[in-house]
Parts: C-alpha cells; structure tokens; sequence
C-alpha cells in the first residue's frame, strides 16, 4: 500500500529545501560579492563605481561574462579567476588573490577544512556572479 499524500508531502518538501537552499546561496554569494568585490566592480557588478577610476588596471563589467563568452557564463575560468592561486591572473596583476586571503580567515579549520571553506566562498561567489549576468 502506497501513501500518496506522504510522498506528494516529502516532495514538495524536498522541492522546497531546495528553492530554500538556493535563495540562501544567493544571498550568501551577494554578500561575499558586496564585501570582497563591490568596492571595485560596483555594488551592481557593472563596475560604475568612483573607485575603479583609482586602479592602474580597470576593472571589467562583471555583469556581460556570458555575453562576452557567446551566451555560456565561463564557470570554471571565473572560479580561478576569484581564487587567483592557479596562476590566472585577473586583471592582469591586479585584482587581490582571494584564495589566499579566504585561506588566511579559515586558517582555524585545519588544512583540508581551510580549503573547503575557501571553495566554498568562490563557489559560492561564482554562483551570485552567474545570477547577475544580462
């Protein structure tokens, strides 16, 4: 004997876990963006800001990634642009390395726990960053 109101309950539970755990993503990747990124992409991803006239290197509108790249937001290449420590430089030379910086404040954790928390935060950042694409 099946229980269909049980499983329709456990499914629009899980679809709603799930809407529920990506709107929390996003507002965490917003906020990540707003504290590691706004000051010099603009708090839009545009890089509208008075600051970005201050870098030796201007900073590019985050917002047209995937229109620069025929539609496809470029995934990895933004994760290890954000990380910084494979050697892809964004920006040239100046944009900050905020793997390492991510791994400095999660140092506590351990080695392996460190550097989950910093892929958490890029992945997390990537993923805010794709959402804002025009």
């Amino acid at each position: 004997m099946t229980h269909l109101p049980l499983k329709a309950g456990l499914a629009a539970l899980a679809l709603f876990s799930l809407g529920a755990c990506s709107a929390y993503a996003q507002s965490v990747g917003e906020q990540e963006y707003m504290r590691s990124c706004g000051t010099c992409h603009g708090v839009d991803g545009t890089s509208n800001t008075p600051f970005s006239d201050l870098l030796t290197v201007a900073p590019p509108d985050l917002t047209t990634l995937a229109a620069n790249n025929d539609g496809v937001f470029p995934m990895l290449q933004v994760i290890h642009m954000i990380d910084g420590r494979s050697g892809l430089r964004g920006h040239g030379s100046e944009m900050p390395i905020w793997g390492d910086r991510y791994a400095d404040d999660a140092d506590l954790a351990g080695t392996y726990g460190a550097e989950l928390i910093v892929r958490g935060r890029v992945l997390e950042l990537a993923e805010y960053l794709a959402s804002i694409q025009q």
